[in-house]
């Protein structure tokens, strides 16, 4: 896999049963570029562990004043040299591009499950998380899987030359030999205790990253009731912790490094003064020690993978579990069982008893907002069934019967089918950033034109605020740029531009979760209109307890403790259920029991006059 190749036609399925069986999935499914980096760094190192037998040929030649030799063992440097550049060279292009594929893959594969959870990714996994997943995460993830080629080439390398020393010079060689895997392994006590400050150093940063981005979501919040510094003390605290942890795993792994300074060290010396010793005897010449010499120092550079090895995976090894926690999220399986079916009719939710009638519009009053927001996800197919949603609402909850479409439960057919057949705008809807017209192209029916959608959702100052911010498409709205987020523009008209975009897509049914909640009452009245005749035929169910928007529904359901209690129209319910005009007029119980007496008050001498009359009478 090449970086040009990119993006994967399929990411694959990985193996989520823990951190590190992710890891050796990611490197089994790169084995083609984990081989071709090992190639490369082999011819790297073996070049690099061949410049001391030539290094030794030359010095001997020198002694022994041969010319010949003296050339050849130059010829041989050269050789060498090209071999190391050549090595180093493609070494450091196949590792990067592993480290860059194996990135992008987890990337992937994040962008495909948050695409597949949707909403309710958000309500399992913090936001923070997720991000601190895709971005720092995932860098650390490719670094481990590109550490591990040049890992394995670095320690075949010391094989190699540790048994080439012993065959080369027994009096020298096994003493370097039996001293290598004490070099290697010195730091292995040490790893535990490092990995788990590391570990602490990535959940803090974790959090960190959750706080900063939740702060910045809710910033306009905060600036407009003044928490800006309560948050940024609590942000200053989580950094400070930060600072503190990394400090601490940071002293660690230079207690590891000064180890792996020490003992080579203290191996070179032993083996000059050793190496010296032979050579003043005449049991070995000089050319010999150089060329052992020359190896050992050498060997401290492969060495380093070891230690580079042990950071990867420590680093790697928590963030590959936090993302092993998103990829392993799962909705409740959906078994196409209803193929080739275009679902229609009523939108019926046996668990509360909410019907919405086809073709009609339908407002639902709930006087808990929590409440209102996971009805509209049931409705919409995507509150969470089975074995996910039991953990949280006990085992009645499993049992909780799918919303019917017509005759057709939502659960029974294929995800895709059941978006199309039902949307639901959240209480949040959030605008991507690009131009206007790319907004609003859409996968939709055709027959909502977006002038038409815009024009029912009474988004005219809001055309004339972007045709104004773009002087260089000739003032056309439908070619400005919105900002991420929709930021540059007010709550009401990011609100107004989502209802747009969910009109157009003129879905069978359309769920609306407080569609007009950031608006004033004069453009309420006149957006409930237009949703009233734009989708006039289609079902819509709106989610609401503005009297503006209730009045223009065709009917009105009451939602009391998760149970439909009463059906009719606003001036009806109004009139008729104490608790429907709670909700509506905000009213306190203080103010129903004062109401109630004065109702009282009023009916005793209506009482006593008709007494009066029929004893008159």
């Amino acid at each position: 896999m090449q970086i040009r190749d990119l993006p994967y036609s399929d990411p694959g399925d990985p193996d989520v049963r823990s951190g590190p069986r992710f890891l050796y999935w990611l490197g089994r499914n790169q084995l083609a570029g984990q081989l071709k980096a090992l190639s490369w760094g082999l011819l790297h190192q073996l070049g690099i562990a061949g410049l001391p037998v030539t290094v030794g040929l030359a010095v001997q030649a020198v002694i022994d004043r041969s010319g010949g030799r003296l050339a050849l063992a130059g010829g041989l440097i050269v050789a060498l040299g090209v071999l190391i550049a050549v090595g180093d060279t493609m070494l450091h292009r196949t590792a990067v591009t592993n480290w860059i594929t194996a990135a992008a893959r987890v990337q992937q594969l994040l962008a495909r499950k948050t695409a597949e959870l949707g909403s309710a990714l958000t309500r399992r996994v913090a936001a923070g998380e997720v991000v601190a997943v895709s971005t720092g995460d995932v860098e650390k993830i490719g670094w481990f899987v590109e550490a591990l080629s040049r890992f394995a080439a670095a320690a075949t390398a010391l094989v190699v030359i540790c048994v080439g020393l012993a065959f080369y010079l027994p009096s020298l060689g096994l003493m370097v030999a039996l001293a290598m895997p004490v070099l290697a392994l010195a730091v292995l006590p040490l790893l535990p205790r490092a990995t788990r400050r590391a570990d602490e150093q990535r959940e803090k940063a974790g959090k960190a990253t959750e706080l900063a981005s939740d702060t910045v979501a809710g910033l306009r919040v905060l600036r407009g009731i003044g928490g800006e510094e309560l948050f940024l003390g609590r942000y200053r605290r989580a950094s400070q912790e930060v600072r503190r942890a990394a400090v601490r795993s940071a002293r660690m792994w230079a207690l590891i490094s000064a180890v792996q300074v020490l003992l080579p060290g203290i191996l070179l010396i032993s083996l000059v003064w050793y190496g010296a010793t032979l050579a003043r005897d005449g049991r070995i010449d000089v050319g010999q020690l150089v060329t052992v010499y020359s190896a050992a120092t050498l060997m401290l550079f492969p060495l380093r993978h070891f230690e580079e090895i042990a950071m990867a995976y420590s680093f790697s090894r928590p963030s590959a579990q936090r993302a092993v926690r998103v990829l392993s999220l799962r909705r409740s399986a959906r078994e196409a069982t209803v193929e080739g079916v275009t679902p229609s009719g009523d939108l019926y939710d046996p668990a509360t008893g909410l019907m919405a009638p086809r073709g009609q519009f339908t407002a639902v009053v709930c006087g808990d907002p929590d409440e209102a927001g996971r009805l509209a996800e049931r409705l919409g197919g995507h509150a969470e069934t089975g074995e996910e949603e039991g953990a949280e609402g006990g085992e009645a909850s499993a049992t909780t019967p799918s919303v019917l479409l017509g005759a057709v439960a939502l659960d029974e057919i294929p995800l895709d089918a059941a978006r199309i057949a039902v949307l639901v705008q959240d209480k949040d809807p959030v605008l991507l950033s690009g131009t206007l017209q790319e907004l609003l192209d859409i996968p939709a029916s055709g027959l909502v034109t977006a002038e038409a959608a815009l024009e029912a959702a009474q988004c005219g100052d809001v055309l004339s605020a972007l045709a104004q911010a773009s002087p260089d498409n000739d003032g056309d709205p439908m070619r400005t740029r919105i900002t991420e987020r929709g930021r540059s523009l007010s709550g009401g008209q990011r609100q107004r531009l989502a209802l747009a975009r969910s009109l157009v897509t003129d879905p069978e049914a359309l769920v609306l979760d407080e569609p007009t909640s950031a608006v004033d009452s004069h453009t309420e009245a006149r957006v409930a209109a237009g949703i009233a005749k734009l989708r006039r035929g289609r079902t819509t169910v709106a989610f609401a307890s503005s009297p503006l928007l209730l009045d223009a529904a065709d009917r009105v359901v009451l939602v009391h403790e998760g149970t439909v209690v009463a059906v009719g129209t606003h001036r009806d319910l109004l009139r008729t259920e104490p608790r429907y005009r709670a909700v509506v007029t905000r009213e306190t119980d203080d103010e129903a029991a004062a109401a109630s007496a004065l109702n009282s008050v009023a009916e005793v001498p209506a009482m006593k006059s008709t007494q009066e009359i029929e004893e008159r009478a």
